[in-house]
């Protein structure tokens, strides 16, 4: 199964690329262009292919004292696709889907990739979102929001003391704005994840707030690629409280007019009720 999915998916990218390089004259890199604060144009495409490996091995109290513990892995493999709609370029709808697969009990980071049928693992699908992007001011394209409403596929949480996803709702909004410098090789770039959990009441996130600042300086070294560090903060309120931050870099470089690819690193330094630990990310975007 694994071997036939990633045989799929390099003949997709594979399409992708041939597609990019097949079209007749140079267009200009999109990764500059496409940020996430800019929506599609009506008819255009676009689709995200984003994983992200989180491997831990400390806990932090609530007092912020870290504590060894047994590894545990949390693979995240999303799929976004989103399309414009409207006459004067202002809304986007689309789709996220989101597959997990997850392992404890000391386990190595990859063995989230072996799926195994074990109690120290579970994965499968967890929720899907219809969403929409729009432009709430007419005269600054570079500012947006994204607002979804995540369906849980997961009834229970955790079994054999091993989590797989929340099974509460999440009513989610993010807020995206950036700026480019005028020598046009600097890009600050922000964003505020704003979710409310509810609906299950069995659920750790039941009725809880969260907010997710993150702040993203890039570089461009050239038009076809750059590369970033970024800084983010994760605080969650109401019936259940935690917090981290996140320190991180990576780059994004263009595979041809279509496909880009994006890595990237972070790593937790701090936090209250929450793991600290490592994560490694990897995504293709097709944009068409």
């Amino acid at each position: 199964m694994k071997s036939r999915i990633i045989s799929i998916f390099i003949l997709v990218a594979t399409l992708f690329v041939s597609n990019g390089y097949s079209q007749e004259g140079d267009a200009k890199s999109n990764i500059q262009t496409y940020t996430p604060s800019k929506l599609l144009n009506k008819g255009q495409w676009d689709i995200k292919w984003f994983n992200n490996l989180y491997t831990e091995t400390k806990f932090a109290d609530s007092n912020g004292d870290s504590q060894d513990k047994l590894r545990e892995n949390y693979f995240t493999s999303t799929v976004e696709v989103f399309t414009g709609v409207s006459e004067n370029n202002r809304i986007n709808v689309g789709a996220i889907i989101e597959f997990r697969s997850n392992t404890v009990g000391g386990r190595q980071a990859l063995s989230v990739f072996s799926f195994d049928d074990t109690s120290t693992d579970r994965k499968g699908l967890t929720s899907i979102a219809p969403a929409i992007k729009w432009q709430p001011i007419e005269n600054v394209g570079n500012f947006s929001v994204q607002t979804a409403i995540h369906i849980p596929l997961v009834s229970n949480e955790s079994e054999n003391n091993v989590f797989l996803d929340q099974s509460s709702w999440i009513f989610q909004n993010r807020f995206f704005y950036d700026y480019t410098l005028p020598n046009g090789k600097w890009q600050l770039f922000t964003e505020l994840n704003t979710e409310y959990s509810f609906g299950e009441e069995t659920s750790f996130a039941n009725d809880t707030f969260l907010l997710v600042p993150a702040v993203f300086m890039s570089y461009f070294p050239s038009d076809k690629s750059t590369v970033l560090g970024f800084v983010q903060h994760s605080q969650r309120f109401g019936n259940f409280t935690q917090d981290y931050t996140a320190l991180g870099f990576g780059g994004k470089y263009q595979l041809s007019k279509v496909l880009n690819l994006e890595v990237l690193y972070s790593k937790f330094v701090r936090g209250t009720d929450n793991g600290l630990g490592q994560s490694f990310n990897l995504g293709l975007r097709a944009l068409f």
